[in-house]
């Protein structure tokens, strides 16, 4: 069952590759004439040979279903290479970075010693520690707070904002960056002492609304738990989503700053 549960996984990536630019086995209906000189054979680049490798042969499952996994490589396969953020790092890791091949991809942990030991076996992957001062317990309260608070619902730069919502521990550099596709599969959220994903949620929305123009592609994993279920459609907006898959859920959010007058939700 662990060798059918990784086939799965390494699915999307050998749809990416196959029907990437990246690919010389890509065709369309003009391709598929033989020319009349030899053909040449190309190599899949190194990254894409790696995680396959990685994939086929290891026995952890990873977080999220082929369902789920596909329902983001899609969109990945539609954008990248882009600026995907991802909220938490894991098993999937190197997957996420590979669908996203020539692009910007960064992991968002919590937990400096886990990061350590992925860098130790991915080094390529670059990962940053990020510090929450939320917990779980507090969730109800952070959204009756927040719901009051008008500034919760005023577009700016997370770094600007003074909506407590708002994470701020997220590097300078990283807050910068225009993201087309943001993960939150991260942090911890499943007793009342850890984190919580109230903040990476609220963060997500934020990033994608500050944009200058076009939209970010926000998925939300664990949406069948309170805070991810609640603080996903309050503040990504059930206006923008787009499909579920699963426990995972989509939301397009498009830029606020390009458009004068649009509502935080659409009515």
């Amino acid at each position: 069952m662990k060798q059918i549960a990784l086939f799965f996984l390494v699915l999307p990536v050998i749809f990416f590759i196959l029907s990437s630019p990246f690919s010389s086995l890509s065709s369309t209906k003009t391709q598929m004439k033989l020319p009349k000189y030899p053909l040449t054979c190309d190599k899949i680049p190194g990254a894409l040979s790696s995680a396959l490798v990685h994939y086929v042969t290891t026995s952890v499952t990873p977080q999220q279903t082929s369902q789920e996994i596909t329902l983001t490589a899609r969109v990945l396969q539609q954008k990248s290479p882009c600026n995907f953020l991802v909220f938490g790092l894991g098993n999937d890791s190197l997957m996420w970075a590979t669908l996203n091949y020539g692009g910007k991809t960064v992991f968002l942990e919590e937990h400096e010693e886990w990061i350590r030991q992925v860098k130790s076996e991915f080094p390529t992957l670059d990962s940053r520690h990020v510090e929450y001062d939320t917990k779980l317990r507090h969730a109800t309260q952070l959204m009756t707070s927040s719901k009051a608070d008008e500034n919760c619902y005023h577009i700016a730069h997370p770094m600007e904002s003074n909506c407590t919502l708002a994470l701020k521990s997220v590097p300078s550099d990283v807050l910068d960056v225009e993201w087309d596709v943001i993960m939150v599969d991260a942090p911890t959220g499943y007793h009342d002492d850890v984190p919580g994903r109230m903040k990476a949620i609220y963060t997500a929305g934020l990033l994608g609304r500050w944009r200058e123009k076009g939209d970010v592609d926000v998925f939300v994993h664990d949406v069948d738990r309170d805070v991810e279920d609640v603080f996903s459609k309050e503040f990504l907006c059930e206006g923008y989503m787009v499909e579920e898959a699963g426990k995972l859920r989509h939301f397009r959010v498009p830029s606020h700053r390009s458009s004068v007058g649009i509502p935080f939700c659409p009515r």
